[in-house]
């Protein structure tokens, strides 16, 4: 039999139990608003039974381990999302920055029938044509020509400053990247010094609950500026890699995530361990590489072609000219790019020097009735669609990718909120919960006291007993 002594340890260990299981939802609702935390509690098992002659007689309770409410299911799944979320975002970013620069209300639904800004390209290559017609219309009119020239450089002006600003964001990007970098890197480095921890611990035969709760808060930081993949290890480690490429084997970081320029200024993800580059869709870092190398280099090269063909087309059709004063062989633009397209500064300091006619004569429209029958002819070199309708399609394609990566975003959101409240009701802390627990372990210890003192009092009677 357990006897007064014996039955003194079960109560003993009792209190000792509750007591652990009151710190242990103390420490939950300490952490009812810390997202990382996952909710703990206390293992308990029978202790071992005694045999006695009237049968096997328990020993009370005892704490075995503190573990906490994890699904590693959830926890990779939330992963993932964070990092598809994270691109999505960064490609919207980006997408809505170009959007900015482009001065136009954009139509996704519809590339044939875009809205334009009064002050964007659109408007102003329309302007440009209708000036033509003004000198067609009015040869030799000083006012006309003053009017096409500011118009011409209106065009030159939207498309200098539309590629100004496509490389600004192409800047950002890169800036973006380099910071996304050195972050995901103290990410790396913050998850092999808690494997380390985590090592030890498990080897000691301890649990780490907290120190995994903060190594995974850093994985999804980590999740969140490109895509790894994990491994979990016997000894508690996890290690990391990217495409095959080893970052954190158990404490240690085995390479470094660099950027790589290939030769065009436009930054890549790479290793400190390869020369190479390394293939990246996930995170900000593949967002932003996905929208720079994608629609946004689609829509630079689009507005490249468009402000060549101009330039190519415009001159063709106006060097054969000649002014009023006979003069000809004048360009009418220089530069074939967005970034270069410019008036001839001859004529912008001189607009008399217009070289409206085909013959010289001072009635002859002959040019003039050309180059504005350009806004309405199909050009070979923009698959053969007049420029408004090239540069509607152009800006569409903008908008589609604009309203694709929304949609995205949307359904995204609603796939990574539906997994976060998944987690929330397995890992996370009710307070109700909490409270309810406090009072049946606090019930617990009382009943367990009063059990010491019911056998404080029998044993006083024994030793009284003992003295009679």
């Amino acid at each position: 039999m357990l006897g007064l002594f014996g039955s003194l340890n079960l109560a003993s260990r009792s209190l000792s139990v509750q007591q652990e299981a009151t710190a242990v939802a103390g420490q939950n609702l300490a952490n009812v608003n810390n997202p990382a935390y996952a909710r703990q509690q206390l293992n308990v098992q029978t202790s071992p039974d005694l045999q006695t002659p009237v049968g096997n007689e328990g020993t009370g309770v005892e704490a075995i381990s503190i573990t906490e409410a994890r699904d590693a299911l959830l926890d990779n799944q939330i992963q993932s999302e964070g990092s598809v979320s994270s691109s999505l975002t960064s490609q919207q970013t980006a997408l809505q920055d170009a959007e900015t620069y482009l001065n136009e209300q954009l139509s996704a639904s519809s590339t044939s029938n875009l809205p334009s800004s009064d002050n964007g390209l659109t408007a102003a290559i329309s302007n440009l044509f209708s000036a033509f017609q003004g000198v067609a219309t009015s040869p030799g009119d000083a006012a006309a020509q003053d009017t096409l020239v500011a118009a011409a450089q209106a065009v030159t002006q939207q498309f200098n400053s539309i590629s100004s600003g496509l490389s600004s964001v192409d800047s950002n990007i890169n800036s973006s990247i380099t910071s996304d970098v050195a972050g995901a890197n103290q990410d790396l480095s913050d998850i092999a010094t808690l494997n380390q921890q985590i090592i030890v611990a498990t080897a000691s035969g301890t649990t780490a609950n907290d120190l995994v709760d903060l190594r995974q808060q850093k994985l999804e930081d980590l999740a969140s500026k490109v895509n790894v993949d994990t491994s979990m290890q016997s000894n508690g480690a996890l290690n990391i890699s990217i495409r095959s490429v080893g970052l954190v084997e158990g404490g240690n970081v085995t390479n470094q995530l660099t950027t790589v320029d290939p030769g065009n200024g436009q930054l890549l993800l790479g290793s400190s361990g390869g020369s190479g580059t390394i293939p990246v869709t996930g995170g900000s870092i593949g967002g932003n590489i996905t929208a720079r190398d994608g629609a946004l280099a689609s829509l630079q090269s689009s507005l490249d072609n468009l402000a060549g063909q101009l330039s190519t087309s415009v001159n063709a059709v106006y060097e054969p000219g000649f002014s009023s004063k006979g003069a000809t062989g004048q360009s009418f633009f220089s530069g074939t790019t967005a970034a270069t397209i410019s008036v001839n500064s001859s004529l912008v300091a001189n607009p008399a020097t217009l070289q409206y006619s085909g013959d010289g004569t001072a009635g002859d429209n002959t040019i003039a009735l050309s180059l504005a029958q350009l806004a309405n002819q199909n050009i070979s070199g923009l698959n053969g669609q007049t420029f408004s309708d090239n540069y509607t399609e152009t800006v569409g394609a903008l908008g589609n990718a604009i309203s694709s990566v929304n949609d995205q975003v949307t359904n995204n959101a609603a796939v990574t909120s539906m997994l976060q409240n998944q987690r929330a009701s397995v890992s996370g802390v009710s307070t109700d919960e909490e409270m309810t627990n406090l009072v049946q372990f606090q019930k617990a210890y009382q009943a367990s006291a009063e059990l010491i003192t019911t056998l404080n009092e029998m044993l006083e009677t024994v030793i009284s007993m003992k003295t009679v």
